[in-house]
């Protein structure tokens, strides 16, 4: 739990979701009223989907420190890990010390990992993550209005998610945060880079194509990256062949990373 300081500046590549997120989140509990007078209820919360290292959790704290909202972060992994009857327990009260805490952003990542379709519930695991599934539905559902208390799911696997928690009343908005583009990866370098020494004359626009498939986190890694074959041959300035080096550097470790799930998923 904590009140985030990331701004939206932080974020590169991402202006449509920051509309659509700031809309759904950001509306709500900085003008109430406006809904009141409108006549609609707004969503209760959203869903943010998408590959790896593309923003999600910058984009949730991002809404948090707008809005000067508590942020409860919880992983869906480490759910299903608790003992019997500890994981819907827990889903309980971080929702109770939300309510408390108001107005706060309950940000679930790894939601597919409680929240994903099961065809059979016959192991006590399973019916465990199922226990603990249910309790999510009834904080969202439940009697005791969330308020000011607004619900951020994310997952990699919006594919395998149970429909019942996106279904209307729930975490109804789906917001998909994919690879940047030219332009977005223009910018999120231009983030990243901006407290760096740049050598004069680097071809930006030949390293913006070269990172053609990178997410923004990827961009980063290319950006520490460079700094490191700096430091290596002890200098402040850094120039286009380190971040070239970088680029190769990054690009590998994600073909690594991408035969290594080949080989533990097919």
């Amino acid at each position: 739990m904590d009140k985030p300081t990331t701004s939206w500046s932080c974020i590169g590549g991402l202006k449509k979701q920051e509309q659509e997120i700031q809309e759904v989140i950001e509306l709500p509990l900085l003008k109430p009223d406006l809904f009141r007078k409108v006549g609609i209820q707004p969503p209760k919360g959203v869903l943010l989907f998408g590959p790896p290292g593309t923003g999600k959790t910058l984009l949730a704290k991002a809404v948090a420190a707008s809005t000067n909202s508590t942020f409860i972060e919880i992983v869906g992994s480490e759910l299903v890990q608790k003992f019997i009857g500890e994981g819907a327990k827990l889903v309980k009260e971080v929702f109770q010390l939300a309510r408390e805490k108001a107005p706060a952003i309950v940000f679930i990542d790894e939601l597919d990992a409680i929240a994903a379709t099961r065809i059979e519930i016959g192991t006590s695991g399973e019916r465990e993550v199922q226990r603990t599934f249910m309790q999510l539905l009834a904080e969202v559902d439940g009697f005791e209005p969330l308020g000011d208390v607004k619900v951020i799911g994310c997952t990699n696997r919006k594919d395998i998610l149970d429909p019942a928690v996106i279904r209307p009343g729930r975490l109804d908005r789906l917001i998909y945060v994919g690879l940047p583009d030219a332009d977005g990866r223009r910018e999120i370098f231009k983030i990243h880079s901006s407290a760096m020494k740049l050598q004069k004359g680097i071809a930006i626009d030949v390293l913006i194509e070269k990172m053609k498939s990178f997410s923004g986190a990827d961009i980063k890694s290319v950006c520490t990256e460079a700094g490191y074959f700096a430091i290596r041959e002890d200098r402040v300035v850094i120039s286009q062949d380190d971040f070239f080096k970088a680029v190769e550097k990054v690009a590998e470790e994600k073909r690594f990373e991408s035969d290594e799930y080949k080989k533990m998923f097919g």
